[in-house]
């Protein structure tokens, strides 16, 4: 499994942050907490007096005590509880729900909720009515600022009785943008290319023809949304951009959302929203309407018939069908569960052959509904899948209708479509994703059937799309990991159900075990709710870089709490509880702390026994996800600079200096450089100019330090002094640029050309000789550079006797000479480049079917005494994505071979002597993500950990060894 390279985590705080939430009860006014100041305490019970949240001490002592969780850097509440207020009788809910707002000024702190807010949702169920707000700021969306709140309406009387959600009440910004929507897309392209490929150079970038300037076949391409306002502090105005494609290494799908900041043009937010059942990530729309009909689809009428079909453990089930007379075929469409509202169907699509990358967020051309001559579907419906996604499809919906009186997933009776059969690159592919309109299912392989064969897959994939149609959790950290494990959960719960198995049964928690054609189902199966992982012990703080910030990473810990509360009460309470929870309480940017609250209230409002409360309450605390988690999160390491607040931004050590960006503590400012000494001794200091541009990629010699602006036009390479002076412009970009490095007078970094080529480039600071390594020519490809001493190493892609071949070249800028060191076979793909006095280290790639691993190679400057640190090949071999040298080693950023991710196969820091006498070492033993490692002296590293889920500039002196 090749495993993503690294990536700086927790980039945007407000994206699953979960910080100390303070509960204030009436019985005590004055309770404070880490979260919120005595004053702040005082003055929020004070407010909520007056607002009729907390009984005056003359109220009749039978009054239920309201609650009041605050909301984290907002003075909108982020729950209230027991309360029974009187709404706007006349008009919509939506009408009632923010006059309500409106009325209680003083406790929700909406200064104007006619204006701020629109409704996306208003849902009725029982007597209940839940509506949903959006947040807008000066008629911006806010992402992730929705507020929910709840009524009960008896004969057209309302009462308001709970509200929950994220209104962030301190935004200020401004909402004219300076950067172009053609700058933002070209932006966010280059930033996912970089985030994609950015630390290898491959076979994949070779140039079609020399001089060609056109964008290959299935290269990524961005299109401009809308204008949204980040919640960060006083909010952060960006260009939102779609980016799709291709993977540039691996070839799966791409479909991503990038938040472009609107003034400067850097990429401040990124994330795949492609939401796939295993850690695998793979891109359209089902057709509607008269594009249905077309695609083989008739309205419901008298053509409906039953018939039968095999699943692919040998079950034979019933199914409704559809005769499709044009066709003469009888189809897997069924018309009668939506028959009196929506009459939509619920179908499967013949997707064999179609690549994941043709499926998802687009719907691929030419396929049908799986049809049959006859009733009874046989084999080549078995094989495919077709029969397990049909049936198991309508179990999902009779479960959901039966059980929550939801109609299909958004509740209002949408057409279910599921493909299966689909592979990716050509190959079996055992993986499964929702996509927003639909479900797609692998083919599966030798070892695991085809994805829609188990139903707790096909009930996950489903109800990521009951999760997008109510709470919308944002598919990124925290509250992407809530995504999932609601996902697994409710997969899990429908899977056990109708396979009549017992919450006790020792296979009960698994998911995907069914898909085992012959390992045992613990050993095939992809998750485990029975884990018993925690947050003190498991949680994996990562980038989104790395499993869009562990949103199966950490998924397990909410799911197994909900799962253990499942096995513990009755099992249709739960899942009356934790569906209410998400349909009624959670909005998209909650964390897993925002999860306990929402699960506990809803228990609450569904009349849970005090018993079962206290089940619910043990059993988060089991797995550790109780108010003020993150901060019990420790490292091995010692930390220069916590809390960086930064994406991407990388960092650089030498000299005794450190290099590196960081953000105010909220996240909302452009990011500054700041340096510093690597051992901790005094006080770190800004380098870079306040002007409003995003100072990004820094790197240091101990003299100087370098890193590039991001500004509305241009993308600037800027020097200044470590002891101070003033700042020089180097160069100047119009496209982008990344890979900075600087030793003595020379700075080398790595630039794109406006048609996706890399080229290494250098500026010799005293003499002003400035030039790409490879001339700028777009048929030669040249990245990933090094310095030392006047010379610069890089990977090469250029063409030898009528092909391309990758090779690792050395520069002599004093004398323009060039040498080529030597390989060991042919090379596949190349990575990061190291220099020092006495030698060249690099990554190498030679084998293309060992799936991504790497050998970490070193020689002699003149290329000679040419050994592997560590070696490509066998078991040890690592998935390594970067490399920095100092004299005396040389330090890897590698993940370890496993058929899963877990805490020792995440990208780590890998340390080997420089004489290649010394074995592998790991730096640190830190949980989580290490990335940007960057050698200084001796065998000191300096790297930006993501441990404690924030982005955490750390350093050691040392190897911790094994780990």
């Amino acid at each position: 499994m090749a495993v993503p390279g690294p990536f700086e985590a927790r980039p945007y705080r407000g994206r699953g942050s979960v910080q100390h939430r303070t509960r204030v009860r009436a019985a005590r006014p004055g309770i404070t907490s880490a979260g919120i100041s005595k004053g702040a305490a005082a003055a929020f019970a004070a407010a909520a007096l007056l607002a009729g949240v907390v009984p005056a001490a003359q109220a009749a002592p039978a009054a239920p005590a309201a609650e009041v969780i605050p909301g984290t850097d907002t003075a909108t509440p982020a729950l209230v509880d027991g309360i029974n207020e009187p709404a706007k009788a006349t008009g919509s809910a939506a009408d009632a729900a923010v006059g309500h707002l409106a009325e209680k000024k003083s406790r929700y702190r909406i200064t104007n909720p006619e204006g701020d807010l629109k409704a996306v949702s208003a849902r009725a169920e029982g007597g209940t009515e839940t509506v949903r707000l959006q947040q807008k700021y000066k008629g911006l969306d806010v992402l992730g600022g929705q507020y929910v709140v709840r009524m009960e309406n008896k004969g057209g009387k309302r009462n308001v009785v709970g509200t929950s959600g994220k209104y962030f009440t301190e935004l200020a910004t401004g909402t004219a943008a300076t950067v172009s929507e053609k700058t933002a897309v070209q932006r966010a392209v280059a930033a996912v290319t970089r985030e994609l490929s950015g630390k290898n150079l491959g076979r994949k970038d070779t140039p079609q023809t020399k001089g060609e300037k056109t964008a290959a076949a299935g290269a990524l391409t961005g299109t401009a949304g809308r204008l949204v306002v980040l919640p960060q502090g006083k909010g952060v105005l960006t260009r939102q951009v779609t980016v799709k494609g291709n993977d540039p290494v691996t070839g799966e799908a791409v479909l991503r959302q990038v938040y472009i900041d609107a003034r400067a043009g850097f990429p401040v937010l990124q994330y795949s929203s492609i939401k796939t059942f295993g850690t695998q990530q793979a891109k359209g729309a089902a057709p509607k309407g008269a594009a249905a009909k077309a695609a083989g689809e008739k309205a419901f009428g008298p053509a409906d018939a039953t018939g039968t079909g095999v699943k692919t453990d040998g079950t034979k089930v019933d199914l409704n069908l559809y005769h499709d007379a044009s066709r003469k075929e009888y189809t897997l469409s069924d018309y009668v569960r939506m028959r009196d509202g929506s009459k939509n169907p619920i179908s499967t699509w013949d997707a064999r052959g179609v690549e994941a990358n043709d499926a998802a967020g687009k719907w691929p051309s030419g396929i049908k509904v799986f049809g049959s001559p006859v009733q009874d579907f046989g084999k080549e419906a078995t094989d495919a899948g077709a029969v397990d996604a049909q049936w198991a499809a309508t179990q999902v919906y009779d479960y959901y209708k039966g059980k929550h009186g939801r109609d299909s997933l958004d509740g209002r009776g949408m057409a279910i479509n599921s493909l299966v059969g689909v592979t990716n690159g050509g190959q079996p592919w055992v993986n499964a994703f929702w996509d927003g309109t639909k479900m797609v299912y692998g083919v599966g392989d030798d070892e695991y059937r085809p994805l829609a064969s188990d139903v707790d897959v096909v009930g996950h994939e489903m109800t990521h799309g009951v999760v997008e149609n109510t709470a919308n959790l944002v598919y990124v950290g925290q509250s992407g990991a809530l995504n999932e494990g609601i996902a697994d959960y409710f997969g899990n719960a429908i899977d056990t159900d109708t396979s009549g198995t017992s919450m006790d049964d020792p296979d009960s928690g698994l998911l995907g075990e069914d898909l085992c054609r012959t390992l045992p189902k613990g050993e095939c199966a992809l998750r485990d709710l029975n884990d018993g992982r925690t947050t003190s012990k498991d949680f994996l703080g990562v980038s989104y870089g790395v499993d869009n910030g562990g949103v199966h990473l950490n998924s397990t810990i909410f799911s197994g709490a909900l799962w253990d509360i499942r096995q513990d009460i009755d099992k249709d309470l739960a899942d009356r509880i934790v569906h209410k929870a998400l349909a009624e309480y959670l909005t998209p940017l909650d964390g897993f702390t925002e999860g306990r609250n929402a699960v506990l209230a809803a228990a609450k409002d569904l009349k849970a026994s005090a018993k079962d409360q206290k089940v619910i309450t043990r059993s988060f605390n089991a797995h550790g996800i109780v108010p003020g988690w993150e901060d019990a999160l420790g490292m091995d390491s010692d930390t220069l600079l916590g809390k960086l607040n930064t994406a991407g931004s990388g960092t650089g050590a030498g000299g005794g200096q450190y290099a590196v960006s960081k953000s105010n503590d909220d996240g909302s400012e452009p990011y500054s450089v700041y340096t510093g000494r690597t051992d901790g001794k005094g006080s770190p200091k800004l380098v870079s100019p306040n002007d409003g541009r995003f100072h990004v990629y820094p790197a240091t010699d101990g003299k100087n330090v370098v890193w590039a602006a991001f500004g509305t036009d241009s993308i600037d390479v800027l020097l200044r002094p470590v002891a101070g002076g003033p700042i020089k412009k180097v160069w100047s970009s119009t496209t982008g640029l990344q890979g900075l490095r600087v030793d003595g007078d020379l700075v080398v970094w790595e630039e794109n050309d406006p048609f996706g080529g890399r080229h290494a480039a250098y500026k010799n600071l005293k003499t002003g000789q400035q030039a790409y390594v490879d001339g700028g020519r777009y048929h030669l490809s040249s990245a990933l550079p090094a310095v030392k001493n006047g010379k610069v190493a890089y990977a090469k892609l250029w063409p030898v006797a009528g092909e391309y071949k990758l090779d690792v070249e050395l520069l002599d800028t004093r004398t323009g000479r060039t040498s080529i060191l030597p390989q060991t076979g042919t090379v596949e793909s190349l990575g990061q480049t190291g220099l020092s006095t006495t030698h060249v280290s690099w990554l190498v790639d030679e084998n293309a079917t060992d799936g991504g691993r790497t050998a970490v190679r070193r020689a002699n400057l003149d290329g000679t005494k040419l050994i592997d640190l560590s070696p490509e090949a066998g078991d040890k071999g690592l998935f390594a994505t970067d490399l920095t040298a100092s004299e005396e080693a040389v330090t890897v950023t590698a993940a370890l071979p496993d058929t899963q991710y877990r805490n020792e196969t995440l990208p780590k820091l890998w340390q080997f002597d420089a004489a290649g006498v010394r074995a592998g070492e790991r730096v640190s033993c830190n949980r989580g993500d290490q990335s940007y490692a960057s050698a200084d002296t001796g065998r000191r590293v300096v790297w930006i950990d993501g441990t404690t889920s924030n982005t955490d500039l750390v350093v050691r002196d040392r190897p911790a060894g094994r780990c």
